[in-house]
């Protein structure tokens, strides 16, 4: 693809942010074409499963109303109450700087506002490198920008942007929760069965410093190493069970020991044992994952051997939770920055920064076998 006509897409796709909300972009469908095509023998020309680096930082939907900070810890000795305690005698915060690594997001479900706003309070790329843990159409109302700029990104930034698969990258799913209407509204739906054949060769996992994995769903009993998923072939459709449809589509539960049904009628859910007996086979220390709501932003499982990262608060004006950015660093640190939801009174889509709730200071711990329960 021709550098200065993909330079000028992104220069177009970001002008929006001094407009108001909402704003469309006005792309041609082959310019829409093109992303597509280019960013397709990228995603096949990199592994299924990515082999990424520290440090990096984690985060989910990007609904933000107030820019994010984090108060960083001794890499010492630490546990739930030390990190309290730092917290209540030092309130100052540090903000993260962008260049630390890898960002990986998740859900943005075509709110390019919120992807914006991520990418503001992160540092546009090639300032900070991403990833993202998939679910980037449907139920927003810009699906289409949205993909556009992170296939544009991927594109000019091929060895520091990545973007992996989630459950809506499938055209069962998009063809019915909005991202058809919206291609077959605004372009046709050619341009529709295009992105199709792109998101079909997106990969669908990364390994970080060989410790950390991440996916969008969660764990398959099909699963016995991770050579299986540099081997799952692309292009390819999501199948209706099986290794690839778990990946994008599992979900822990806490009440289950080792698999059971998933109440979203697809894929399984899986218990804390299952986490623990994976970890140790893998010599892994951390699942990082996506897919859900949780009510404090992110939500640990597995005596902290698995996370569950979700950044949107107050996620499509429908729900009253907090988001959370988790930032790794390369003794594999985590640290999480709240972002509380914003005022009931604000506007459901694009919160005032001056009057929502300030972010609260994170909550710090250490991932592998030296966490203190």
């Amino acid at each position: 693809m021709d550098a200065s006509v993909l330079d000028d897409i992104i220069l177009r796709l970001l002008e929006v942010r001094a407009g108001r909300p909402g704003k469309q972009v006005q792309l041609s469908e082959a310019e829409i074409r093109q992303l597509c095509l280019a960013s397709k023998d990228i995603f096949l020309a990199q592994p299924n499963l990515l082999e990424l680096e520290a440090p990096i930082k984690i985060c989910g939907n990007a609904r933000f109303f107030v820019p994010p900070y984090a108060i960083l810890l001794p890499l010492e000795k630490f546990d739930q109450r030390s990190v309290d305690n730092y917290s209540q005698h030092d309130p100052s915060a540090v903000r993260l700087n962008g260049s630390l690594g890898h960002l990986p997001c998740c859900d943005i479900h075509g709110q390019y506002s919120d992807l914006l706003r991520l990418f503001e309070y992160g540092g546009f790329p090639p300032e900070a490198n991403y990833l993202f843990l998939g679910d980037y159409v449907d139920r927003g109302k810009q699906s289409l920008e949205t993909i556009c700029l992170l296939l544009a990104y991927k594109i000019k930034y091929p060895e520091n942007f990545f973007l992996l698969r989630g459950n809506h990258e499938c055209a069962s799913i998009n063809r019915i929760y909005g991202f058809y209407d919206e291609c077959k509204r605004r372009f046709n739906i050619r341009l529709w069965k295009i992105f199709t054949e792109c998101f079909n060769c997106l990969p669908v996992a990364a390994l970080i410093d060989e410790k950390i994995l991440c996916m969008h769903g969660g764990l398959s009993p099909d699963l016995k190493s991770l050579e299986q998923i540099k081997k799952i072939a692309r292009p390819t459709d999501v199948p209706d069970s099986g290794l690839l449809c778990d990946l994008l589509w599992a979900d822990p539960d806490k009440v289950v020991t080792g698999w059971g049904d998933n109440d979203r009628g697809v894929s399984y859910t899986f218990g804390c044992d299952v986490v623990t007996d994976f970890l140790q086979k893998h010599d892994l220390d951390l699942i990082c994952r996506a897919h859900q709501v949780v009510e404090d932003g992110y939500e640990f499982f597995a005596k902290r051997h698995l996370v569950t990262i979700f950044s949107a608060p107050n996620y499509c004006g429908e729900f009253d939770n907090a988001g959370a950015m988790m930032s790794v660093d390369d003794t594999l640190m985590c640290s999480f920055q709240i972002l509380k939801p914003a005022e009931k009174k604000q506007p459901k889509f694009y919160g005032n920064s001056n009057s929502a709730r300030p972010g609260t200071p994170p909550r710090i711990v250490k991932v592998g076998s030296i966490i203190t329960p």
